[in-house]
């Protein structure tokens, strides 16, 4: 029996019948089956940097003045914040490539919504762990929540965090359910351990009408609310550096220049992570080319966006070149770091914005090298709102040593930030070990009329 595609998009199918239907169940639940070498050595790389970083935050905690030489009341922030501000910005790639497109009935979202939502949670968690990286005090931690003082951006921005941690666990959580109840149903030769987990996170799914109809409500309410948060997360992030005193900070344009920057950001780390994973799966037939047409054209729509608040923020102080901000300037395109500058600008702006106006461009393998380097600029980027913004304080130290004015980040905390990286991709890697990465149910949903077929097949 054949039912028509729901999907309003055009797609190679022009059918989809029950074996079919069986066919992409298996397709989508066959890296679930078995680690192969390859999958056992990424695991064990990514586990070993995970624990470098323990190793080294353990030797900065016990002999910090000695490790982070470059870490002084200049720039006292350093690499771990330019991190945090990054791993804040990747946090929106859910927003963007499953909120978005599934409020606005893009029904292509649909094999990317999970994967977004699982880089989401890891790069907010991060996010976190790279805030207590730069901490001197860990154990003081605490004193956010029990002495923290509402007026402080900081309290709003672990409000926020906090808010949209939570969020996106549930919206990630809530659509798997009915995936527990295939896999306790589909899945053989797993330990016992794992088929109770299904079993008990499938919280008796049944597939009902009302369990569904339950299940869809609730995945409405929580991507609306979704938005909101993210936008307002990476909004508070720009604050916390623009209510502080120094140049490149002031500037009531950092909201929307940071979120735009942080879209342009999800884009591209999703055309990386699709790529990754269709060809370590062969997901080919579920990640297509039309996927990556499709990020093609909004990279390039995010990146004209990005030019265009880069512009705001850059014309208006260069048109003055007044006082501390024409240092800064200057420094930007002219001097110290004006090789970073001029890469991430070209990189992460120019090149996006127009090499994918050319439809061969817009193919998985060209898209992605253009993407990987966006990602990169967009890390330095951070970097350089960070680093430089604190080497131009309105109220200099005065008689210190020239070294105290310039950053260079040590072995250890570049470790540490190797190791967050380490510990997203693991997460991710290790969620596609345990569940499947691409929703069964609502790649079928998108194919057929009515849900029968879905409620039924086991």
């Amino acid at each position: 029996m054949e039912e028509k595609i729901k999907n309003s998009e055009k797609t190679t199918y022009e059918t989809f019948t029950q074996e079919e239907y069986m066919e992409m169940k298996r397709d989508l639940l066959k890296p679930l089956e078995k680690i192969g070498l390859w999958g056992k050595v990424w695991i064990g790389f990514l586990v070993t940097v995970c624990l470098l970083g323990v190793y080294a935050y353990y030797i900065q905690e016990t002999k910090s003045k000695y490790v982070t030489v470059s870490l002084r009341d200049y720039t006292m922030w350093g690499v771990y914040i330019s991190n945090f501000v990054f791993f804040v910005a990747l946090s929106l790639i859910g927003v963007l490539m499953s909120a978005v497109l599934k409020l606005t009935n893009f029904e292509w979202y649909r094999p990317l919504s999970r994967i977004a939502e699982v880089i989401a949670v890891g790069a907010i968690m991060l996010a976190g762990v790279s805030i207590v990286a730069a901490m001197g005090r860990p154990e003081r931690l605490w004193h956010l929540v029990v002495y923290g003082r509402i007026q402080s951006p900081i309290v709003w921005d672990i409000i926020v965090i906090l808010t949209y941690v939570t969020t996106s666990l549930i919206l990630l959580f809530i659509p798997m359910i009915p995936s527990m109840a295939t896999l306790k149903n589909h899945l053989t030769g797993k330990p016992k351990w794992q088929m109770k987990m299904y079993e008990l996170l499938s919280f008796g799914w049944e597939g009902t009408e009302a369990q569904w109809k339950s299940l869809k409500r609730s995945i409405k309410i929580l991507t609306i609310m979704v938005i909101p948060l993210g936008v307002a997360i990476h909004t508070v992030t720009a604050w916390l550096f623009a209510t502080t005193l120094r140049a490149e900070w002031d500037s009531t344009n950092f909201g929307a220049y940071f979120v735009s920057g942080a879209f342009l950001l999800g884009v591209a780390g999703m055309v990386v992570a699709i790529f990754v994973i269709r060809k370590a799966y062969n997901l080919e037939k579920y990640l297509t080319e039309m996927h990556f047409d499709k990020l093609g054209m909004a990279l390039v729509m995010m990146s004209f966006i990005y030019i265009y608040f880069n512009i705001n923020e850059y014309l208006v102080p260069a048109y003055k070149m007044s006082g501390l901000h024409a240092n800064h300037l200057l420094n930007l395109f002219v001097g110290d770091e004006a090789l970073f500058y001029w890469m991430v600008v070209l990189f992460g702006m120019v090149i996006p914005a127009t090499l994918p106006l050319i439809p061969k461009l817009r193919k998985p393998l060209p898209l992605t090298v253009i993407a990987v380097g966006v990602v990169i600029a967009a890390w330095f980027k951070r970097y350089l709102i960070v680093i430089p913004g604190l080497a131009h304080p309105y109220l200099p130290i005065q008689d210190v040593p020239e070294s105290w004015r310039h950053y260079t980040p040590s072995l250890i905390e570049m470790t540490i930030v190797a190791a967050t990286f380490a510990a997203t991709l693991l997460i991710v890697t290790l969620f596609s070990r345990f569940f499947p990465i691409i929703s069964v149910w609502e790649v079928a949903e998108g194919k057929l009329e009515g849900k029968d077929e879905i409620i039924n097949y086991k």
